[in-house]
């Protein structure tokens, strides 16, 4: 059964109506490119961080491995570290396989880099933290045993998981020559959550998961090795955050619902694969501080796409698919049809989401006072010491203007849509846009869209202050896993005279 184009405007709809921060969309069935859309000012070819599909990307350099007779995995991981592991090793440590590591059925509940010094090198680290259970037993999240998977294919090849596997594979299929695995903070190839590729990239993965490994006829991966990696070999029930990473864990690969399989990366980085219908379907997105974000994005997919293949909507037994179309037509929401049109199957006029759609509120709030003033703040840990503002009403853009350390930095910013500058002082590709919240508060949102994948919010409210001078509260908080610490913090401050 064809997918029309009324149901993938209904998962554009209702990824837009749960305010999703997207990024790009993708679906592919058997041979065919049905649609991609980028959210600008994402576009097209453009490199994205996929946090953890790194660790698929290792479970599919092992498997080759495992085919060239270069390890096996019943092997202690540890025989392979012995630079690594200390001469009290606990008996559950040195027994850990490397196919417990792949099943994430290690003997630590959590990832051990960072926790006990920051200073230890990762793979040290997973040998010398105190283990909590015996492993090869219950699935814990553990993104420490992945890294160490990838260290393993350099030892072992010289070169890190992505690049064994260009080598051997992703150059058959078309995967991008400019991808590559970021460095963690000791220089080595961060194989936990370090992979940045096009989008397109995960779409041509998927699509080879889907044949097994075969590519045109040719066995470019090892075949019952991917049907294993694709299967549920470890529950997930008890720690899966949201139900559909509750179905279960295969090889650094999740088990989806409706039969499926996942790649899958923080923030919405999701590869949806189902082989009952040949079908590929790529997010990428920024749902980190989204509360079940990841979750709208499946069910949105499952409600249109997926619900028009089986032929179901609401209970209702839907025999061809002109006859969803229609139904799927009218959660169509106007505002989203008269944005996005398709040329091809490219759908275009998707842009990230503007904070003026972030809140519900119908009233429209303007600054009806002088607000472009310098205000100087208060002594702060994080030495931040003036900001301003400037806004042109007309155009309905602004800048953001404050100093950090001595350091002028500037945000742009528009009110109806966003604007995309570089994040001061990081280098960061960014997208920001501003709401009135109400006659006094200003809301700005900026999202980084880089090596980095996050958002920094900035709550702006102008006061005046007991001695009648008008004063700027301020309250900056980030959304990244890593870094910006600093744009976590309350600042407070006066116009000077």
């Amino acid at each position: 059964m064809a997918i029309s184009k009324s149901t993938i405007e209904a998962f554009v709809n209702k990824l837009e109506k749960a305010r999703v921060p997207m990024h790009a969309l993708l679906l592919m069935q058997g041979d065919e490119l049905i649609a991609e859309g980028y959210y600008a000012p994402f576009k097209k070819g453009e490199l994205h961080r996929m946090f953890s599909i790194a660790k698929s990307i290792n479970a599919l350099a092992i498997g080759i491995l495992e085919a060239e007779g270069k390890l096996k995995l019943s092997d202690p991981i540890a025989n392979y570290f012995p630079d690594k592991v200390p001469t009290d090793v606990h008996p559950f440590v040195s027994s850990m396989t490397i196919e417990d590591l792949l099943m994430m059925r290690t003997c630590h509940a959590a990832t051990t880099y960072q926790k006990i010094n920051p200073t230890v090198e990762w793979v040290e680290s997973f040998f010398i933290t105190p283990p909590t259970h015996k492993p090869g037993t219950v699935f814990h999240y553990d993104t420490s045993a992945a890294h160490t998977l990838g260290m393993l294919v350099k030892r072992l090849t010289g070169q890190d998981s992505l690049s064994f596997l260009k080598e051997k594979a992703l150059r058959e299929i078309g995967w991008s020559e400019d991808s590559y695995i970021m460095p963690n903070d000791f220089g080595d190839p961060h194989g936990g959550s370090g992979l940045m590729c096009p989008p397109m990239d995960l779409l041509l993965l998927g699509k080879l998961l889907l044949q097994e490994g075969n590519w045109k006829g040719k066995q470019l991966l090892p075949k019952e090795y991917i049907r294993k990696a694709c299967s549920n070999l470890s529950p997930t029930v008890v720690t899966g955050p949201i139900p559909s990473e509750m179905q279960g864990y295969g090889y650094q690969i999740w088990t989806g619902e409706h039969d499926s399989f996942v790649l899958y990366g923080m923030g919405g980085q999701l590869a949806l694969c189902h082989p009952k219908y040949n079908l590929v379907c790529v997010t990428c997105a920024d749902t980190q501080g989204f509360g079940g974000g990841n979750q709208f994005i499946y069910d949105s997919f499952y409600e249109t796409v997926l619900a028009e293949l089986e032929g179901e909507v609401a209970g209702n037994d839907l025999s061809t698919s002109s006859a969803y179309s229609q139904q799927v037509s009218r959660q169509f929401s106007d505002a989203t049809a008269e944005r996005v049109s398709w040329n091809g199957t490219t759908i275009e006029g998707l842009q990230v989401l503007p904070a003026c759609k972030l809140v519900t509120s119908k009233e429209a709030y303007t600054c009806s006072k002088d607000i472009c003033k310098t205000f100087h703040f208060e002594s702060n840990k994080n030495d931040y010491q003036w900001m301003n503002l400037e806004f042109d009403a007309t155009s309905q853009t602004g800048t953001l203007k404050y100093s950090k350390k001595g350091i002028e930095c500037s945000i742009p910013f528009g009110i109806q849509s966003c604007a995309t500058s570089t994040f001061p002082l990081y280098d960061w590709k960014c997208a920001t846009s501003a709401v009135w919240l109400d006659e006094n508060t200003l809301f700005i949102k900026t999202y980084l869209i880089d090596s980095a994948v996050g958002s920094v919010s900035f709550e702006l409210y102008f006061g005046t202050a007991t001695d009648g001078a008008k004063d700027l509260t301020v309250f900056i908080k980030k959304v990244e896993e890593t870094m910006l610490a600093e744009y976590n913090t309350h600042l407070y401050g006066k116009e000077q005279a």
